[in-house]
């Protein structure tokens, strides 16, 4: 009896914490950085992009149009930034710096689903973009919690399965 109470219990859960909200706010702003391919090197280089910029990207305006205004007086600085890291790590790869209307795929983020549609966003491809995809949002500024989340490297058990697994 009490197996089946914790089976039912257990499967409560899960479906409560799947059930996935949909938060689409019509004023901000996404960021997309997309490696050239799903190859250990691509992605590597992917993610140092990522840490580059974040110093430049990840600041908490108050206003959406001082972030429009901050991505347009940066716009240089991140292609420059880029340019350097690829000559650093003698990465031969072309790339795209894109601030505009962009389509996105459907994104799960920070436990929100995000519809595919087109999103005023900054989106950064590498080669030919058939990578994995690094994804945020710029305005409001949600990058910086998960970059923080990334850079910690914490990694989160989930209690009730590791339960489930011992007792089964």
């Amino acid at each position: 009896m009490k197996k089946i109470i914790f089976i039912s219990m257990f499967i409560i859960v899960i479906l409560l914490l799947n059930n996935k909200q949909y938060n689409v706010s019509k004023d901000s702003i996404r960021f997309r950085v997309i490696a050239n391919s799903n190859m250990p090197r691509d992605i590597i280089m992917k993610e140092r992009v990522v840490d580059e910029l974040s110093s430049i990207l990840f600041v908490n305006n108050n206003e959406i149009d001082d972030t429009r205004d901050y991505i347009y007086s940066n716009l240089g600085n991140i292609e420059n930034r880029i340019n350097n890291l690829f000559e650093k790590y003698n990465y031969k790869m072309n790339f795209k710096v894109s601030y505009g209307i962009n389509e996105f795929p459907e994104k799960e983020f920070l436990g929100n689903i995000y519809p595919s549609g087109e999103y005023e966003s900054l989106v950064i491809d590498i080669g030919n973009s058939e990578g994995n995809n690094y994804f945020s949002i710029l305005y409001p500024s949600l990058c910086m919690i998960d970059y923080e989340n990334k850079k910690n490297n914490k990694e989160y058990g989930f209690k009730l399965v590791e339960l489930f697994d011992k007792l089964f």
